[in-house]
């Protein structure tokens, strides 16, 4: 009997892998405390997903606790020990806008959350997987450094930049700026680096940028193309924080994430770390992005621009996938960029 244990399971990534890892006939133990529901509002509630999820996969179980409780997650880890076979931590305060308000609730989620969670995989469960949902923040502003062009639509890197086909795993995570919630996510990676490397766990910390999906509750502050959609269909105003609007996005789909972690769960290594995204096919910037949802929806958005940028927003971010490919080479992108416009556009109709 094989269990999967995902945090955040009601969450984008987490429920799109929970279905994934059910379909792989695994029984699935999802943690989830609708958290986004605090940090974002009520329209951003993970409720809707938790049901979807109880009526749909039968062997779900839904534990509503904090990733900060040690002791309701130990009974969880008591209970089940070594028939869980991997832990997908998708659970975080996802926002670096967010962070500022609240530095402690931040940090405590997604570096002591974290933590917890490695704690006691070794402890109950030390064959197991572990894949640590990281991501790109970690670099901070370093993006922001590279000899960028301002083109009429967005910001690019000349083809002959070691960085043209997108940043990799070489990139440093020193001397920058990386905001309070790039502080608190890097200190969950690596933690996740060092419980691979030291106590020999087989752990790997995935770096993301924009994951999305007809399934994503987006909001102001997270989750730009599905916020992009829901002010698009309801009239309302988007407001482009800084850049000119011109800043650059990679986008990967939900379902070719879970993928991802499905092919390293198979061949798993311990502490390994990649940058996974849409890659240069699936990156665009703001501007691009409006033009693509008016032409898709056949509506006009609306949009104020604020002048001053978000604290550690990247201006140019495209994810190389090349180390992720080159370890696990049956794993491949299938979801274009048109084809998760044209599946959102379905989805808010």
């Amino acid at each position: 009997m094989k269990y999967v244990l995902i945090t955040g399971s009601s969450g984008l990534v987490g429920s799109e892998t929970a279905f994934f890892f059910n379909k792989k006939n695994f029984k699935v133990l999802g943690i989830d405390n609708d958290s986004r529901s605090y940090f974002f509002g009520k329209t951003a509630s993970t409720k809707r997903m938790t049901k979807n999820l109880k009526n749909n996969i039968k062997t779900f179980k839904h534990y509503n606790i904090d990733i900060r409780n040690l002791k309701k997650l130990e009974n969880i880890f008591r209970k089940y020990n070594r028939k869980i076979k991997c832990i997908i931590h998708c659970a975080a305060q996802p926002s670096h806008d967010w962070a500022s308000k609240e530095p402690l609730t931040d940090f405590s989620i997604n570096a002591n959350g974290t933590l917890n969670l490695l704690h006691l995989t070794n402890k109950y469960c030390k064959k197991s997987v572990f894949i640590y949902v990281s991501t790109n923040k970690v670099y901070g502003d370093l993006p922001n450094f590279l000899p960028l062009q301002e083109k009429k639509k967005r910001y690019e890197i000349k083809s002959s930049h070691n960085f043209y086909k997108g940043i990799n795993e070489k990139m440093s995570i020193d001397k920058s700026v990386h905001s309070l919630f790039g502080v608190s996510k890097t200190s969950g990676d690596l933690l996740t680096q060092e419980f691979g490397k030291n106590l020999k766990i087989k752990t790997g910390i995935f770096r993301l940028g924009c994951i999305t999906g007809e399934n994503h509750a987006g909001a102001e502050l997270h989750g730009f193309l599905s916020y992009l959609f829901k002010v698009t269909k309801k009239g309302k105003k988007y407001k482009i924080f800084g850049y000119k609007g011109k800043q650059v996005r990679d986008n990967i789909h939900a379902k070719d994430l879970a993928n991802c972690f499905w092919n390293f769960y198979l061949k798993p290594k311990a502490g390994e770390v990649y940058n996974i995204g849409g890659g240069r096919d699936n990156s665009c910037s703001i501007l691009e992005a409006i033009n693509l949802i008016e032409k898709q929806t056949k509506r006009k958005l609306q949009f104020k621009y604020i002048k001053k940028n978000r604290v550690g927003d990247h201006m140019w971010y495209i994810t190389d996938n090349s180390k992720f490919k080159k370890h696990y080479p049956k794993w491949n992108i299938r979801y274009s960029l048109k084809k998760i416009i044209k599946e959102m556009d379905s989805h808010y109709k």
